[in-house]
Order: C-alpha cells, then sequence, then structure tokens
C-alpha cells in the first residue's frame, strides 16, 4: 500500500441516478489518481439513495487539497450529493467513558496502542475513580467526573466545558449513564455506544440475568450511534455467540463481555476508517 499521506477516501450519499461513479471517476483520472477500492450501495437503482466510499492515491494529494476539493465540489453540485474527503492519515480525537467494568476500555486503549485503531485518545471519563492507574499505564489522561441523579448535569457541563468541539468521536466503554439529548446535541461529535444484548431484545439494565431467566440460546452485543433516543441509534455492528441451559449468568456475562469487546472495536475501526454513513435510522456499512 502507498503510504498514508498520499492516501485519500472519498465519501458521497445522494440520490441515486445515472452517471455518478462515472463522473467521479472520471474527475480522478483528469487529476491523475488511482483509485484503489471502491464500494457502493443504492436502496433502489432509480429512485433509492446512493452511497459510496473509495480510497485514491495521489502524490501530492495534500498540498493540493484545496483545489482538488474545489474540483469534487463543481462534480458533486449538480448530483446535489452529500460528500467529504478525509487523508487516510488524519487521525480522528477520541474521548472514551466508562463506568466500574473496564473489559472494553481495556481492549480499546490496548488495540490503540497496538495501532490497531488510528486515533488519537484525548482522555478517559469515568464516573468511578477505578480505572486511573490503568489510564495512566497507557499514558492517557483520566479524569474523573462523578455522577448522581442530582449532580448529572453538572457533571455534563464539566465534561462539556471541557472537550465539547475539541473531539471528533465520543465512545462509550459500557459507561452505564444515560446521556442527555442537551449533552449530544452540544458535544459536537458523534458517540458510539456498546449496548450489552442483541438489541432491540433486553434493552435497559440487567440483560444477562434477563436473558437467563428466558433461557435463551443466542446472546449478543450491539454497536450503535448514541442519540436522544435511548439505544434507538443507527447500529454499526451487532454479533452473537450460541449459549445454553448449562450457562448461568457469570457464564453468561463472560461470553457477552468478549462479545463487546469485538464488537466495539470493529464499530470504532469502521467509523475511524470513513466506513459508515448514517441515513435516517440505518447505517449503511462498508465493512471492507
Amino acid at each position: 500500500m502507498p503510504p498514508d499521506q498520499d492516501v485519500a477516501r472519498l465519501v458521497v450519499a445522494c440520490r441515486d441516478r445515472h452517471g455518478i461513479v462515472a463522473a467521479i471517476s472520471s474527475l480522478l483520472a483528469e487529476l491523475g489518481a488511482n483509485i484503489i477500492s471502491l464500494e457502493q450501495h443504492s436502496t433502489d437503482p432509480e429512485n433509492g439513495m446512493f452511497f459510496l466510499r473509495l480510497e485514491f492515491h495521489l502524490v501530492g494529494f495534500a498540498a493540493e487539497r484545496e483545489r482538488i476539493e474545489a474540483r469534487v465540489a463543481a462534480v458533486a453540485e449538480p448530483f446535489e450529493m452529500d460528500w467529504r474527503i478525509a487523508l487516510a492519515s488524519e487521525r480522528k480525537r477520541a474521548l472514551v467513558f466508562v463506568s466500574r467494568l473496564d473489559h472494553c476500555l481495556y481492549d480499546l486503549l490496548w488495540r490503540w496502542q497496538r495501532g490497531e485503531l488510528k486515533m488519537d485518545v484525548a482522555g478517559v471519563v469515568s464516573n468511578y475513580p477505578d480505572h486511573e492507574r490503568t489510564a495512566a499505564s497507557f499514558g492517557v489522561e483520566y479524569h474523573h467526573v462523578p455522577v448522581t441523579r442530582e449532580t448529572r448535569a453538572q457533571a455534563e457541563r464539566e465534561v462539556l466545558d471541557r472537550f465539547a468541539g475539541a473531539v471528533d468521536l465520543g465512545i462509550l466503554a459500557r459507561y452505564m449513564q444515560v446521556l442527555s439529548p442537551e449533552f449530544l446535541a452540544e458535544f459536537g461529535a458523534p458517540i458510539i455506544n456498546i449496548h450489552h444484548s442483541f438489541l432491540p431484545a433486553f434493552v435497559g439494565g440487567n440483560p444477562y440475568a434477563r436473558a437467563y431467566e428466558r433461557g435463551v440460546k443466542l446472546i449478543g452485543a450491539t454497536a450503535h450511534y448514541a442519540t436522544a433516543d435511548l439505544d434507538e441509534g443507527p447500529i454499526i455492528e451487532q454479533g452473537v455467540e450460541r449459549v445454553s441451559h448449562v450457562h448461568d449468568v457469570a457464564s453468561l456475562a463472560r461470553v457477552g463481555g468478549d462479545i463487546e469487546r469485538v464488537v466495539l472495536a470493529r464499530a470504532v475501526r469502521w467509523h475511524l476508517e470513513d466506513r459508515v454513513l448514517v441515513h435516517g435510522k440505518r447505517a449503511i456499512v462498508f465493512a471492507g
């Protein structure tokens, strides 16, 4: 693969019509770019929505970015495209939220340290002091922000005052607090949540105990974007494992925790790589 500083990603959403791919590919050919990968999806080839993600290589793209984006804008206008370009070398700043359970936090920081998640970790926010040493061991700032029912608004304001508009992504790594619609609106970046069940089943608390009571044969986890409607945001990734009557609540939680780590990491990586496009209540995911 060519170096990241010469690779860019173009993401497009618009009404489907003839000639979209031809117009984009012709422009890139004129610019001297080479398309490395291209994925597309249409909800209906005649009247649906069209989604596209492509990566292209163009030596010196960064220096010519403004001029190239102007050329893309000219091509996009007649198609009324919603589009964006990102350099593969650009790293998004992520803020991780966590409560008591640490398995997703450890996994994210481990993958980040290994270079699997190309992001910068702006910090870890928790309503408990438990994981300060963990964050410090990875060289990450830890922010203990206690939350009670009476102090929720004050706690959210503390986080917003420090991070609103300063990060590109929020990650709820088993953060067991409901974020207010006002917080979500002011935070200024998408937030990915991992839900410890296979949504829409077993929403809310104690899902593994409820799953045990029902004698389920499949348990899972769901990563989705957080919205004002609790646990109803666009789904990015899900995972399941088969279980049986021999599993008690503790073993269900252990299996579920493994699924949560993998599903959350996938969702975060796909977001960082500009593979997710939101359309209404759905997420179009070019998983590659």
